[in-house]
């Protein structure tokens, strides 16, 4: 048949030259779409050999060879595959996507920006193409399995293609590039360069199933040394467990992570159906430096089909889970999909939803049988974890349940809410908790003294999403989480009541000073009340039950909110000798004008002995001196 010159359809046209001269801003995966092509063809005749008894195919050694030729400035990547006849190259390469050009060319001019179009071109997997951003020519020779006759397709990408066939063609397909000259501000690499070859393949291609070989170049002496394998087939995620040791595991952890230690915990995942993929995860051992840092780079590496699409893919793991290393391997993926597409996939929002209740069973599995492991777990990554319980409330609950948090209960154990639940007094309805710095400043805090007098067991919560998450979570198995430092405290658990007559009289008797300070002490507070809270300090200062505390003010003025300031509640101990002297001073004494010193000296000490300042520290100071030496 002689050789035949074609035009390429209108639409088709405009289609490749939007592929050689705007879609790819990294012109190196033209190599990745060829060698995902050929390892493709080497999959299918692989299947039609199992299929065909009779097809006449060596399958002997099935690969892909890369060949550079500096002198000539070509690049082949070479298969021996399927191939295809002269219809499908007509069919296939000839129209380019012919079944949906037009669709695709009105969607592209919608789209607002490059991304999006990088992303559509990847829905009509046109990637062969890319070879005309590195070649000023490409020249295709292939056969069929099966058949005795080539086809060869050659084009210059400028509007027409020649077709002929080929009496002498080996089984398979044969990509030329007749490469333009390097140009390295431009991102045009050389890529005759064996180094630059090797680079490619190791980043995008290195677990395809078969072997990537490149043609070595001659000796001096006329010698040809073998080829060299360049991909190292290693797709561990693949491979059955039994199949793959714990130092294979290890290895590719380091690889991916660039941590030298090892791993935590190995968490494997296999999904079949209608969409396939498989997940090999990792939770590393140790928390990063940056992980809290806005510039954190999180996400998991995203293979197609054993091809590398891209790093750091946020969209298949929560913010929350952002310490989790690993590789995601899915079968229907298109190798160009963009990260605009991905936050609007289906499937990608499936295999997150899957991801991350298969890490956080993980983690409950380690909770009961290694407590040595979960315990390195929560102390280097508990705090990032809590984040899902405000973030993500259809997995609040798992998440709680591998929660675990101090308490007054053990000095050096933890506990999880189940199990203070458990331990709840009779008649206690409430899971006490205060937030602070420091699990010293919270057991100290005067808020805290009537709970250790009575034995309650308090949750002491020291990280800044604390302040969130309680609020978030709200209750647990019917219990409500009660802030120790917001609304009344009612420690009435069936063991040690209050005398109701007590504190009626009590009220009685301190009804005048309490309305007098809190008309002193107005601007500052909202209330002055007695506390039954306190047994030792004269004085706290607590918030109302549904006000902000001063931490979650500071937390959202930080992030740049306005937030009106509150005014709190301060609560006296009616049995402290100090606020029995006031009371008795208050119902004796016509000048009151030391008293509202006095008053507004407690206020101060109580805002100090919550871990605050007073609001004029340079008066407090002067108050006190003065208080000093009239002592002396």
């Amino acid at each position: 048949m002689p050789t035949e010159t074609f035009e390429f359809q209108v639409e088709a046209r405009q289609l490749l030259q939007l592929m050689i001269h705007s879609v790819y801003s990294n012109k190196d995966v033209f190599l990745r779409e060829l060698l995902s092509n050929a390892s493709d063809a080497l999959d299918k005749l692989r299947l039609a050999s199992l299929r065909d008894d009779g097809l006449d195919a060596d399958v002997s050694d099935l690969h892909i060879e890369v060949e550079a030729d500096k002198e000539a400035r070509t690049l082949t990547v070479r298969d021996n595959g399927i191939g295809m006849s002269y219809d499908e190259v007509t069919r296939l390469i000839g129209t380019i996507a012919n079944s949906g050009t037009a669709q695709f060319l009105q969607e592209l001019r919608e789209a607002k920006d490059a991304a999006g179009a990088e992303g559509l071109i990847g829905q009509f997997g046109v990637g062969f193409y890319s070879g005309f951003m590195v070649a000023d020519e490409v020249t295709l020779v292939t056969r069929r399995a099966g058949e005795e006759q080539g086809t060869r397709w050659t084009s210059r990408g400028e509007g027409t293609y020649t077709l002929d066939t080929v009496d002498e063609a080996p089984q398979g397909t044969a990509v030329t590039l007749h490469l333009k000259p390097a140009d390295p501000e431009n991102q045009l690499h050389d890529y005759t360069s064996p180094w630059k070859i090797r680079e490619i393949v190791k980043r995008y291609s290195d677990f395809i199933t078969w072997p990537v070989r490149l043609a070595p170049e001659k000796d001096d002496d006329g010698a040809q040394p073998g080829p060299e394998t360049l991909n190292s087939m290693k797709a561990l995620w693949a491979r059955s467990r039994d199949e793959v040791s714990d130092d294979e595991y290890h290895e590719l952890y380091k690889h991916i992570s660039h941590d030298w230690r090892e791993p935590l915990e190995t968490v494997r995942l296999q999904a079949e159906g209608t969409f396939e993929y498989q997940a090999l995860l990792f939770v590393p051992s140790h928390a990063p430096h940056d992980l809290f840092t806005q510039g954190h780079q999180r996400g998991l590496q995203l293979y197609a089909k054993r091809v590398f699409i891209m790093d750091d893919c946020e969209e298949l793991l929560p913010p929350y889970l952002r310490f989790v290393k690993g590789v995601v391997d899915a079968q229907d993926l298109s190798l160009n999909v963009s990260r605009e597409i991905l936050q609007q996939d289906r499937h990608i929002r499936m295999m997150q939803r899957r991801l991350t209740k298969k890490l956080l069973s993980t983690v409950k599995n380690l909770m009961a049988s290694d407590q040595d492991k979960y315990r390195t777990f929560w102390r280097e990554f508990g705090t990032v974890l809590k984040e899902g319980l405000v973030t993500d409330p259809d997995n609040r609950d798992a998440v709680l349940a591998v929660s675990s948090f101090a308490s007054t209960h053990d000095a050096e154990e933890p506990t999880t809410l189940a199990a203070y639940v458990e331990r709840m007094k009779d008649g206690q309805n409430d899971i006490y908790y205060l937030t602070g710095d420091s699990r010293q400043n919270i057991e100290n805090s005067p808020q805290m003294e009537a709970f250790h007098a009575k034995g309650i067991e308090v949750l002491l919560l020291t990280d800044h999403v604390d302040e969130v998450w309680v609020d978030a979570v709200g209750e647990f198995e019917g219990k409500k989480l009660h802030s120790v430092a917001k609304g009344e405290v009612d420690l009435g658990t069936g063991q040690d009541t209050d005398d109701e007559a007590e504190k009626d009289r009590s009220s009685e008797e301190y009804a005048g000073l309490l309305g007098w300070m809190t008309g002193q002490l107005g601007d500052d507070i909202k209330e002055v009340r007695l506390s039954s809270r306190l047994t030792v300090s004269p004085a706290c200062i607590v918030s109302d039950a549904h006000d902000l505390t001063p931490a979650l003010e500071n937390m959202y003025r930080a992030m740049g909110q306005e937030v009106p300031a509150t005014r709190r509640i301060l609560e006296l101990n009616p049995e402290h000798q100090l606020v029995k002297a006031l009371n008795q001073a208050y119902t004796e004494r016509e000048d009151r004008g030391e008293l509202a010193e006095t008053a507004e000296l407690l206020h101060a000490l109580a805002v100090l002995a919550e871990g605050g300042r007073p609001k004029e520290p340079a008066r407090f100071v002067k108050l006190v001196t003065d208080r000093l030496a009239r002592t002396l």
